[in-house]
């Protein structure tokens, strides 16, 4: 069987979130995002001031919403679009990916800061988090599960505890990349999107077990409140890109021009803008993704960025061919802090290859299967969008200029003192 490639952006059809390739050769996630170009964006702003009118608390004696933050995506954006654009008063709810660099932490610091918001912020025990780590590592080849599970979960935990019933996300991951959804859909976050992908299939209560030593004293953190207690706050989670525009990039960019939020390079992605705030993600934890599904975060990037007119499809190739050959850093890091040793590693991502994607040559090494049907070079310049020439990524200035970022980071002071 082959496999199938967009003859616009570069994904194919193995991507896990289960992008659909049509007749003329385009993919679903494509086909979605021209939506971005015909919609009514105005009508759609009124539409969400409407909705939030709506949960506003005019008595003063609770916040309007939550917001889930972290200190290396979009945060600054919706934080600052919701409480200076709509006027509400949000929560801020944060969980403690442990993966912390120092440049994601002054991130959020200055984010609650210059935003004057309140936080609340979950850190489990890390002989908790690493336990279910080596768990989940074995079981689906996933250093990053535990991330996944406690942002997708304590800011519902905590709308239940505290009453507030509009949870605002940004993206919908599932929509932007791969068109699960359609802008027009109005699809909203549930337990089931969060469960079939973001958790792949994995809730907490499936570490139970005495093989793990996982017990419930372990992940009760992570467990996702259930339908009485969601129903009797009336509590929903609203995804801004149904009412936005949503372009990363330019998000970016304007809340370092208003903001000072930080970026910075990162070795295996030309995107200096998202996931600055973890030491993993664009680096093991990215070429884990490239054992197990056969391309790495880049392609994700360059995938956004040819929908967007911004980089060609050759030079999108060029860049993932560059930037996905670069080796991670952070192994050995991970390793001291899990307590594993490099041979256990390789062994255990062995086991989670795509078959479709990976094979075993006559000595036994990996290499690349190939089965993938590149596009014909008709369907390609069919689908071939005009550039606009904003391809470039800034680094922002460092608060901390000289400091060491590559180190492990578990916490830090709540708010920046001026």
């Amino acid at each position: 069987m082959s496999i199938k490639v967009c003859a616009r952006c570069l994904y194919s059809e193995t991507h896990p979130l289960n992008l659909i390739i049509n007749a003329q050769g385009l993919c679903s996630g494509c086909a979605v995002h021209e939506e971005k170009d015909v919609i009514d964006w105005g009508q759609r702003r009124q539409n969400l001031s409407e909705l939030l009118a709506q949960y506003r608390c005019h008595s003063g004696n609770n916040y309007d919403c939550i917001i889930p933050v972290s200190g290396g995506r979009d945060s600054y954006f919706i934080v600052d679009y919701v409480k200076n654009e709509m006027g509400m008063n949000p929560l801020l709810v944060s969980y403690n990916q442990h993966y912390n660099t120092d440049r994601g932490i002054r991130n959020l610091a200055y984010l609650r800061t210059l935003t004057d918001s309140d936080i609340f912020t979950l850190t489990v025990s890390p002989d908790k988090v690493k336990k279910i780590t080596r768990a989940t590592l074995r079981r689906l080849g996933s250093v990053y599960w535990h991330v996944l599970a406690g942002q997708s979960v304590f800011p519902v935990q905590i709308a239940v505890r505290l009453k507030i019933p509009l949870i605002i996300w940004g993206c919908h991951q599932g929509m932007d990349q791969v068109g699960m959804f359609s802008h027009n859909d109005g699809v909203e976050m549930t337990r089931r999107y969060r469960h079939e992908h973001d958790l792949m299939g994995l809730e907490a209560e499936d570490l139970l077990s005495d093989e793990d030593q996982i017990f419930e004293r372990d992940i009760y953190q992570y467990l996702y409140p259930d339908n009485d207690e969601l129903a009797k706050v009336g509590v929903r989670g609203i995804y801004l890109n149904n009412y936005l525009r949503w372009d990363t990039k330019k998000q970016h960019e304007a809340m370092i021009l208003k903001h000072g939020y930080e970026s910075a390079s990162q070795r295996r992605t030309f995107d200096t803008y998202n996931d600055v705030d973890s030491f993993i993600y664009t680096d093991l934890h990215d070429h884990i993704k490239a054992l197990k599904w056969g391309y790495s975060k880049v392609t994700d990037h360059a995938c956004r960025e040819i929908r967007f007119g911004r980089i060609s499809r050759e030079d999108a190739k060029a860049a993932v061919a560059k930037f996905s050959r670069r080796k991670h850093r952070f192994e050995d890091l991970f390793l001291d802090w899990i307590g594993m040793r490099k041979s256990a590693l390789r062994f255990i991502l062995d086991q989670h290859r795509h078959p479709d994607i990976w094979c075993r040559d006559a000595g036994w090494a990996w290499k690349r299967s190939d089965k993938y049907q590149k596009p014909s070079a008709e369907l390609i310049e069919q689908h071939r969008l005009k550039l606009n020439k904003d391809h470039h990524f800034t680094v922002s200035p460092s608060r901390r200029q000289g400091f060491d970022e590559s180190r492990y980071e578990l916490y830090a002071k709540g708010h920046v003192m001026f």
